[in-house]
């Protein structure tokens, strides 16, 4: 019986038993694995199938009114249907909640909804709601400051300039919003030709020292001498991107002979050579080059406060809604305007 036994006893039979059972568990390890991540795959593929379309309206209705989610979480999920992009699901959302939730949280509701459809561009419905919320709830800034962006996009200035005085009473500070809708009202009103708008507009500059940009674009565009003339030489690099697009026709060369940053700016564009470097670096390339090769400037303008970046000059930014927050950003890029006209005269 023992010499029966003997393989049990060898130590080259027991490892190989040790190594069967370890890769028998790492087997039915890897199986199980697979099993359960299929299965959860197949739980969190049916659990977003709820979301990926929204109940019907009688369904919505019932859900809400059902209780098997608070109002805070169907305002969550609105929330999110609105941040993706999704105005019509939350809207939809806010306005079930409205008719068939508690009143506990009905001006949070409105408020919301009422952004929602500014964000989604319906902007008569938007000022409904926030007026309905004045009415009940006088007292609330957030619902003054989109009441007065909704009256500011659909280019009612009269009426916008009216929401700034509940604003002062409760503290705000308004000075830059009335100064800004001020700006736009003027420059809206048909019935004032371009003198009188570059007037009154220099009246709110000298004021406020404030809104450089819109006012001296406009002025370099209707009046370039009257601009020159009221130009602050501190501004220069604010106003670097309009300076650059100035005709040669429209310069006031003894001005900018007797400005450091100007001579490097006009230099660098080729006008002028009365600059043989400088310390910004796209300039120094710019006259080093002396107009031998196709290259520009290009722009971009950088909110102060929210850090977006647009390709287009602002004075409200889109995104926080701040004022006079844009700063111009530029860099050296081809000159495609400049090959295009080589290209043109090398055919003649």
């Amino acid at each position: 019986m023992n010499t029966f036994f003997i393989e049990f006893r060898d130590p080259l039979f027991s490892i190989i038993v040790l190594f069967s059972i370890i890769f028998m568990i790492a087997l039915l390890s890897y199986w199980w694995s697979k099993y359960k991540h299929r299965e959860d795959s197949k739980y969190l593929d049916n659990f977003l199938e709820q979301f990926r379309a929204l109940p019907s309206h009688k369904e919505l209705k019932v859900l809400i009114s059902g209780g098997e989610l608070s109002e805070k979480s169907w305002l969550l999920l609105a929330h999110s249907y609105s941040k993706n992009g999704n105005y019509e699901k939350s809207i939809e959302i806010y306005n079930e909640i409205l008719e068939v939730g508690s009143s506990e949280n009905t001006k949070e509701t409105m408020f919301l909804l009422g952004k929602t459809y500014f964000k989604a561009g319906f902007l008569e419905r938007s000022k409904q709601i926030f007026l309905e919320i004045l009415k009940i709830h006088p007292r609330t800034p957030l619902a003054l400051h989109y009441l007065l962006l909704v009256y500011e996009y659909m280019k009612d200035y009269k009426s916008a300039i009216d929401v700034l005085e509940p604003l002062d009473e409760l503290g705000e500070d308004i000075s830059l919003e009335k100064a800004y809708l001020n700006v736009l009202n003027i420059l809206s009103q048909a019935n004032l030709s371009q003198e009188e708008k570059a007037e009154k507009l220099l009246v709110i500059y000298k004021e406020s020292h404030q809104l450089t940009y819109i006012i001296f674009q406009f002025l370099f565009r209707v009046n370039p001498s009257l601009a020159w003339k009221n130009f602050d030489n501190s501004k220069g690099e604010e106003l670097v991107d309009i300076l650059w697009n100035l005709d040669f026709k429209d310069l006031d060369l003894d001005i900018i002979s007797k400005n450091g940053y100007l001579r490097e700016l006009f230099s660098a564009r080729g006008d002028i050579n009365l600059a043989k470097t400088s310390s910004v670096f796209e300039l120094d390339v710019l006259i080093k080059l002396e107009n031998r090769a196709s290259v520009t400037m290009s722009f971009e303008y950088v909110c102060e406060n929210c850090k977006n970046v647009f390709p287009f000059a602002f004075e409200r930014c889109t995104s926080c809604h701040s004022i006079d927050k844009a700063s111009t950003e530029w860099t050296l890029s081809r000159d495609y305007q400049k090959d295009f006209s080589e290209e043109n005269n090398s055919f003649q």
